[in-house]
């Protein structure tokens, strides 16, 4: 008995097509669900590297612009007043401000220091929001996942075990296959949610160490304007 039901096991099929075409429609649904998250978060993941790698350079590319010992407006007129680079954008906001403040007399108006510090941090506000954008759905994906697929493999298996008392029979070759496709819904539920928190944790970090770069570059920025105020 016992070598008629393994031999009937091995002729199963366990492949993961398999497995997914012999489960429920609600196992079905709920694996097609996380395979979607799954694609969706690396879709997030590998655009957000992309994005803070070129981030870094052009931050890179401008910090040595910027202390090159060209002269600010100069360096200002060269970017223009909507530059695409993030650090530029900074930058241009504070020069921009700077030069509203300027009476026609040569005089500068009164709190100009602190519309030029409001106006960049106006500006940082907006990059790291553009940053952040995409990293709450890693978040979501990552601790909703396995829930999603501890709810197909709980459905699964109670099917399979609906199946084993419609056909009165507890061998290997009923229960196994069962079983099989609903723990495949957790397998698929770990493997979305995994990447997302790991990258997610990763990506946060990036994301805050670039804009205390910008949150640097603004103070340093200030401290110059500052001066050039008092003198």
């Amino acid at each position: 008995m016992e070598t008629e039901t393994l031999a009937l096991a091995q002729e199963i099929d366990f492949s993961m097509w398999a497995l997914f075409a012999r489960a429920t429609l609600t196992v079905k649904l709920v694996m097609i669900l996380l395979i979607v998250a799954s694609f969706w978060s690396w879709s997030i993941i590998f655009q957000k590297t992309i994005t803070y790698r070129k981030a870094r350079r052009e931050a890179d590319r401008f910090d040595r612009a910027f202390w090159s010992g060209e002269p600010l407006d100069e360096l200002f007129d060269q970017i223009g007043a909507e530059p695409k680079g993030s650090a530029q954008k900074v930058f241009a906001a504070g020069m921009i401000e700077w030069r509203r403040s300027h009476r026609a007399d040569g005089g500068m108006i009164a709190n100009a220091q602190a519309r030029i510090d409001r106006s960049m941090d106006v500006a940082i506000a907006k990059e790291a929001d553009s940053r952040l954008r995409g990293l709450p759905v890693l978040a979501s994906i990552g601790s909703v996942a396995p829930f999603v697929g501890l709810f197909g493999t709980v459905w699964g298996i109670m099917h399979a075990f609906i199946n084993i008392a419609e056909q009165q029979n507890t061998n290997l070759a009923v229960v196994a296959p069962g079983i099989a496709e609903a723990l495949l819904a957790t397998g698929l539920g770990l493997l979305a949610a995994i990447p997302a928190v790991v990258f997610y944790n990763k990506l946060s970090a990036d994301s805050d160490r670039i804009i205390a770069g910008y949150e640097a570059f603004a103070d340093e920025f200030a401290t110059i304007l500052s001066r050039q105020l008092d003198s």
